[in-house]
């Protein structure tokens, strides 16, 4: 079990991650390639992905294995604007630490001779990692990305509704049953017994596309504390939907999609994201459906927030719940 302790410090200084982190799924992901959990979930991705795999898998496979541990380093911490500085933050990992980390790692399984070279900071290993690591990214995650970043601004959508409607204890406990809120603890099933004192330094909960069934936490208890978890289930199913007909048929399919995506509420940009679609055209479906009064639409700044009004949730809870439409269709 994994139990996080909470100081008033610690609550105020909670929050939930704006986006994907790159690091931290193309760990997860690789560890995935490597068991055959979540296979309702992940055993389409597992066939499609296996035919692009090159020898850049190999190192990676290496440091991120199917096991309770892989180093820290691989997911560095703070906030990266793009994959490239996550790999770059990776690579600039002191040596000190990399020999620490690498030794836990040998600890369990022998590991091959290149990785000595990466604990004296040989730069011809460095170089190499980084490709592996850019390679993966590029040919692997780079083309389900924008899905990525859908689902997983969708879950803190749901996360920020429970906080406005509960603060950070309504927060909390919308990640039950994948976390228990006791105050002053938030538990969690882990593979191994940890504890995690965060001393007033706060949490980053992380929503990740390829995290499966359990939550993931960093080893060292001086690293800025994170806890990664897997979207939750409601928001799969209503961001990649199953292609059902009820709604579709009433106000079409494009449009169908379109609502769904605003359910949780969400700017003109992250709605384009969601529904794969251009910014233009997401901003054009939303006024149909608020001249139809299924959409509001309010300006924050200079950002403008869609949601739904109680005729579109009405509209959404006749036509079947989640998973009835696939808001995956590129709207035009």
């Amino acid at each position: 079990m994994l139990r996080i302790h909470f100081s008033f410090d610690d609550l105020a200084r909670t929050r939930v991650g704006a986006g994907p982190d790159a690091m931290w799924e193309i760990v997860l992901s690789v560890q995935l390639l490597q068991n055959r959990e979540g296979a309702l979930l992940f055993d389409g991705w597992r066939r499609e992905v296996r035919g692009k795999l090159r020898p850049w898998i190999r190192p990676l496979m290496t440091l991120a294995p199917h096991a309770p541990y892989f180093p820290d380093f691989l997911t560095p911490a703070g906030p990266a604007a793009s994959p490239d500085e996550g790999i770059e933050s990776v690579l600039a990992t002191p040596r000190t630490r990399l020999r620490a980390e690498l030794e836990l790692l040998g600890a369990q399984r022998p590991l091959p001779a290149w990785t000595r070279g990466l604990a004296d900071g040989d730069i011809r290993v460095f170089e190499g990692l980084g490709r592996a690591l850019r390679s993966y990214h590029e040919t692997v995650l780079e083309p389900d990305w924008p899905r990525v970043r859908a689902l997983i601004e969708a879950d803190r959508a749901k996360r920020m509704r429970a906080f406005a409607d509960g603060g950070i204890e309504g927060l909390l406990r919308s990640y039950s049953p994948l976390f228990r809120w006791k105050p002053p603890y938030l538990e969690a099933d882990y593979p191994v017994s940890q504890e995690l004192v965060l001393g007033g330094r706060g949490l980053l909960l992380q929503p990740s596309f390829f995290c499966c069934r359990t939550p993931v936490t960093l080893v060292d208890p001086e690293l800025r504390p994170v806890l990664v978890y897997p979207v939750a289930q409601d928001v799969r199913d209503r961001v990649a939907g199953s292609g059902g007909r009820p709604l579709a048929a009433l106000i079409g399919r494009t449009r169908a999609a379109i609502l769904r995506s605003i359910e949780d509420g969400c700017t003109t940009t992250e709605l384009s994201r969601r529904a794969s679609t251009s910014i233009a055209s997401a901003s054009q479906h939303a006024a149909v459906l608020r001249e139809a009064g299924l959409v509001a639409t309010q300006r924050n700044g200079s950002a403008v927030l869609h949601t739904l009004t109680p005729l579109g949730l009405d509209l959404l809870s006749g036509a079947g719940g989640a998973g009835d439409l696939d808001v995956t269709t590129k709207a035009g």
